[in-house]
């Protein structure tokens, strides 16, 4: 096997093979047009494959899931034994897409995949988890409430386990869960870490996971693809949905991405734009999990063209086609911008990103221009229709405050009455609402 130097410096250009992978993930990758390795690919590898501990440090869409499933795949291609992995993710959505990922890479292995998330039923999880699959893939909080409460599970037979963006994990505050899990499983493991940023939070998790690890980083600095046109457009706040509603009839060929501070704005705007016509659907942390997948699904085939999402769509979610990304409200991060707008011009290919500016977000806006590097163009508009557009949006606004009222008020009485209902990751309560999104809490909570 070359060295990871040798992998990483030789004037050939590289291919999968050159990695030293095996012929059935070969056979795979090439099913999967997976033609060049990426460079998180090329650099991690090796050094995965030499048994060396991995701290990775790459942007979303820069095929780090290969990266950390190919080793472990090939590993598992030579000790077919038990449990074999755990890759731990910050959402529910990234667990099953890293799930699918290693049952395309291992298809031709045979390799089976279990995915421990919350807002699904406990039972049906301990049968999957009983019938001893090769990796399991889970939300921290949901793994932990299995190790805890499924009579003969536990980690105890580990060969490898995976932080995924554990910057989001540590943010989301499962630090101490993750703790938990660490205590219970075997020290004579492999371990990778792969994370956006390197925080300090990171940092202190690095130390008590890994052993001598390679760290491995792709690009240090934060920034947006030369693919990305990105525009803004000047509003007052009080015609932020009626200007919403302009861009939505202006693009409406497009497949859209809206992104929203709060649950409540994208069950709102859900319901807003459909009123006026437009196929929209929503996704955020108050959906059942069930809706949340349904909801995706129906985006990436295309069944719907206008995605309303809090930010639990903005990282590690691999949507292929996104032609136009709208920020409804700016983020406060600079980081939480530039992952957002990756949603769209991806692998090449253009994308264009529109943030809805008001008189209190001119600050914001700077801060990010000067993060990115680059000054945003002012989009187009016609104030003339976007004043023509003022009173049926305000019409559907009134619709559907009304509508979320209800649906609030439905939900209350079935809670009384004894209804069904389940706890999310965090320990809220998940009950089942309808498509367009009425979320359980009223209140502007986030995702």
């Amino acid at each position: 096997m070359p060295s990871p130097e040798e992998a990483s410096t030789s004037s050939e250009p590289i291919s999968f093979r050159s990695l030293c992978l095996i012929d059935p993930l070969l056979e795979a990758l090439d099913q999967l047009k997976f033609t060049t390795p990426t460079q998180i690919q090329v650099d991690a590898i090796p050094h995965a494959l030499q048994g060396r501990d991995i701290i990775g440090v790459a942007a979303t869409g820069s095929g780090k899931t290969a990266a950390f499933a190919l080793p472990i795949l090939q590993r598992l291609w030579d000790e077919p034994k038990g449990l074999f992995a755990c890759v731990l993710a910050p959402t529910r959505e990234l667990a099953y897409q890293i799930s699918n990922q290693f049952e395309a890479l291992g298809s031709a292995m045979g390799v089976r995949c279990a995915v421990i998330v919350g807002g699904m039923e406990m039972t049906a999880q301990a049968v999957a988890l009983a019938k001893r699959p090769h990796i399991v893939v889970a939300t921290p909080g949901r793994l932990n409430d299995h190790l805890e409460n499924t009579k003969g599970f536990n980690l105890r037979t580990l060969k490898f386990l995976v932080l995924d963006e554990a910057d989001r994990l540590l943010d989301m505050d499962f630090g101490p869960v993750i703790d938990k899990i660490l205590k219970g499983i075997p020290k004579e493991r492999s371990t990778y870490l792969y994370s956006a940023t390197m925080t300090m939070k990171v940092a202190k998790l690095q130390r008590a996971s890994l052993s001598n690890p390679v760290r491995v980083e792709v690009s240090t600095k934060y920034q947006t693809v030369s693919t990305l046109l990105q525009y803004y457009l000047l509003m007052p706040l009080k015609d932020k949905d009626a200007y919403l509603a302009y861009l939505a009839n202006s693009l409406a060929q497009n497949s859209i991405i809206i992104f929203t501070r709060t649950v409540h704005d994208a069950a709102r705007l859900s319901i807003i734009l459909r009123t006026l016509g437009f196929p929209a659907v929503p996704l955020h942390g108050q959906l059942s999990q069930s809706q949340r997948l349904g909801a995706l699904s129906k985006f990436k085939s295309g069944g719907r063209k206008v995605l309303v999402a809090t930010d639990l769509a903005s990282r590690g979610l691999d949507i292929p086609s996104v032609d136009v990304v709208i920020n409804f409200d700016i983020p406060t991060h600079s980081k939480d911008y530039i992952h957002r707008v990756g949603r769209t011009a991806r692998a090449g290919r253009a994308g264009k990103s529109i943030t809805l500016v008001t008189q209190y977000d001119v600050e914001l806006i700077q801060r990010i221009e000067k993060v990115i590097g680059k000054k945003m163009e002012l989009w187009p508009s016609d104030i003339e229709e976007v004043a023509l557009l003022k009173e049926r949006v305000a019409e559907a606004g009134r619709l559907a405050t009304n509508e979320l009222k209800e649906r609030g008020g439905n939900e209350r009485q079935k809670r009384k009455r004894g209804g069904g209902g389940r706890t999310n990751d965090n320990g809220d309560r998940d009950d089942d609402v309808v498509e367009a999104g009425i979320p359980v809490k009223q209140k502007r909570s986030r995702s």
